[in-house]
C-alpha cells in the first residue's frame, strides 16, 4: 500500500501526503449479489485514519478536521468503507478516494458571512405591507372607539 496523496485546494495549499503506515485496512465479507465469491472473498474494505495522530495535518488542519467530521468519527478516527465493487482491489481504490475526498472537503476554510443591507424596493414594500395591514385591522375597529 502506498502513501495517500491528496491533491492541493483550500485549505491545503501544498496538498497533503498520509504515509502508509497511518492508514488501517480491514477486509471483511461484503453484502448483496456477487454469486459464490461473496461468500469466500474479503471484499468489503475500511479504510481508518487517527485524525489526532497523523503527521500529514498541522494543528490548524486537525482541529478543523475533527470539527468538522466530528459526527463521523470514533474517538478520533475517521473510518470510511468501500464494498461497491466485487474485486477488493477496486473497493480498496474506492476507499481511498472516499478518504482523501472526506479529508479534502474537511479542510476547507469555512466562508465568512457578508453583510448585506435590504434594498430600497424592498424597504418601501415592507412599509407599504405595514400601511396595508394597518388599514385592515382599522376597519374592524368599532366606529366609535376614535
Amino acid at each position: 500500500m502506498d502513501d495517500l496523496r491528496i491533491p492541493a485546494g483550500p485549505g491545503c495549499p501544498r496538498g497533503l501526503v498520509v504515509p502508509a503506515g497511518e492508514l488501517i485496512e480491514r477486509f471483511s465479507h461484503a453484502s448483496g449479489p456477487g454469486g459464490q465469491g461473496v461468500n469466500t472473498a474479503d471484499s468489503r474494505v475500511q479504510l481508518s485514519l487517527d485524525l489526532a495522530a497523523t503527521v500529514a495535518l498541522n494543528d490548524k488542519q486537525r482541529e478543523r478536521a475533527m470539527s468538522v467530521l466530528g459526527d463521523r468519527l470514533s474517538e478520533t478516527v475517521l473510518t470510511v468503507t468501500a464494498a461497491e465493487h466485487r474485486s477488493q482491489r477496486r473497493n480498496r481504490a474506492a476507499a481511498r478516494e472516499r478518504l482523501a475526498e472526506a479529508l479534502r472537503s474537511a479542510l476547507v476554510p469555512p466562508v465568512p458571512r457578508r453583510a448585506t443591507k435590504p434594498t430600497r424596493g424592498s424597504k418601501l414594500r415592507r412599509l407599504a405591507d405595514k400601511k396595508r395591514r394597518s388599514e385592515v385591522k382599522a376597519r374592524r375597529r368599532r366606529p366609535d372607539a376614535d
